[in-house]
């Protein structure tokens, strides 16, 4: 496989291109290093074997062009972006630039140098907004609906709230778009929770890695600063195992004739969904420590329940997720010791 991967030094990207090293495959490392532990999964990446990397921003056209117009990748993975919603907020402009004008860079330099290549997307499941229709009925850990056994699917209407919500969003329109309108082999991945290795969580982005680091702390020093969540712990996610969402993209890609212009919720599924406090209920019994925290109020727009429906992807692309939560929770545990060390 000769492929290039925007955003390639990020957290997926980096496990991506790790796996397609390992099978042989010609891996081009696309990204601006902008993000916190870019630069270091760069260096590790080096040290797994031959890797070819570009310095470039997906908001410059001549970057991209060049780019693609060398390379004429049978694959380009579009993993670049602006991930969070708090700093979508703050800067709603650069947000945009990153999110939809660098998608639609990539876009139209497949469509001028190598149509026939493949596109895979990583969207989210921020295209749905607040998801306010969900009839949810509040537990005593989480919320969860009255009548769903699956999540969400494919058919639930998309509402785009919030600067990250409309970036997202629109980037996801336009990639099936350009299946419709010029025959491109686009395929739209709208992710949940992805975690794992060689994610340099943030308070922000990357929920479980941030959380497990801070019971981490509070387990080495009992008396450190509370941390904060906002709402009320009970909101729910499905974790998707970055080594499952890895083996996702290289099943898009090959299926990408048949699922072009498909859109895919893709996350761990009913049986890995987690809230906030359920989460701290692992963390509390395998470390052995009391989670002290304040709580601040809900973030705009958040979805009290996102639970990924993956019959979709089963069905046409073969794909499913084998990581369960208690595996992957542990693997993120040994991730921040490893950190701390």
């Amino acid at each position: 496989m000769n492929c290039i991967i925007t955003g390639g030094c990020g957290f997926v990207g980096s496990n991506l291109a790790a796996y397609l090293m390992e099978k042989g495959g010609q891996v081009t490392l696309f990204d601006n290093l902008a993000r916190h532990g870019a630069s270091t999964n760069l260096s590790w990446l080096r040290s797994q074997g031959e890797v070819s990397f570009i310095h470039g921003d997906v908001r410059n056209l001549s970057d991209v062009d060049a780019l693609v117009r060398n390379l004429k990748p049978q694959v380009v993975f579009h993993l670049a972006g602006q991930v969070a919603m708090t700093t979508s907020m703050q800067n709603p402009r650069n947000d945009f630039e990153i999110n939809v004008l660098g998608s639609i860079n990539v876009l139209e330099a497949v469509r001028q140098h190598c149509p026939e290549a493949g596109i895979v997307y990583a969207s989210s499941n921020k295209v749905y907004g607040n998801l306010s229709h969900l009839d949810l009925v509040e537990g005593p850990t989480r919320y969860h609906p009255k009548n769903n056994n699956f999540g969400v699917d494919e058919t639930a209407a998309i509402e785009f709230h919030t600067p990250y919500g409309c970036s997202k969003g629109a980037a996801d329109q336009y990639m099936l778009d350009y299946a419709r309108g010029f025959g491109l082999n686009t395929i739209v991945l709208r992710h949940s929770t992805i975690y794992g290795g060689r994610q340099f969580a943030t308070y922000d982005q990357g929920w479980v890695g941030w959380f497990c680091r801070q019971a981490l702390e509070s387990a080495a020093d009992s008396e450190r600063e509370l941390f904060t969540i906002s709402g009320d712990g009970k909101q729910v996610r499905d974790l998707l195992h970055v080594s499952d969402a890895v083996r996702c993209y290289v099943a898009a890609f090959e299926h990408v004739k048949q699922a072009r212009g498909e859109a895919f919720n893709i996350g761990g599924g009913i049986d890995n969904s987690m809230s906030l406090l359920e989460l701290f209920h692992v963390l509390e019994d395998q470390l052995d420590v009391k989670l002290k925290y304040r709580r601040l109020p809900w973030r705009q727009s958040d979805q009290k329940f996102f639970v990924a429906d993956n019959r979709k992807a089963e069905r046409l692309l073969d794909w499913s997720p084998k990581v369960t939560r208690d595996e992957g929770i542990n693997s993120v545990i040994d991730w921040e010791r490893s950190q701390r060390s």
